[in-house]
């Protein structure tokens, strides 16, 4: 790992790209859900940050692969940090998805 590697950020296409090839897989959208509701990745379950405490009625096994975005990243950053304190153990933070290049859905 170079010095500065914590300042690149996750590219979120190819997050989505692994995602759709783990079975079982959960992408999380951690936005609000009015940004949800503004266009979201196909397949995502929107949990806001804020509400990340009620992730357990959609991610309800700790080693599920969960994927997560946001925005820009920082939230699912602090999402990732905070779902590895509650015990889930296969978390990605994928980025956000100001960059992202796929389909979106309303």
């Amino acid at each position: 790992m170079a010095l500065f590697d914590f300042l690149k950020s996750n590219d979120i296409n190819e997050g989505v790209k692994e995602y759709e090839g783990v079975a079982g897989a959960v992408l999380l959208d951690v936005r609000t859900p009015q940004e949800y509701r503004e266009g979201h990745i196909p397949g995502s379950k929107n949990i806001p940050l804020q509400s990340l405490e009620g992730v357990s009625g959609v991610v309800s096994q700790k080693d599920a692969p969960v994927f997560v975005y946001c925005y820009s990243g920082s939230r699912s950053r602090q999402a990732a940090g905070m779902l590895n304190k509650m015990g889930y153990t296969n978390v990605k933070n994928i980025g956000g998805i100001a960059a992202y290049k796929g389909k979106v859905e309303l």
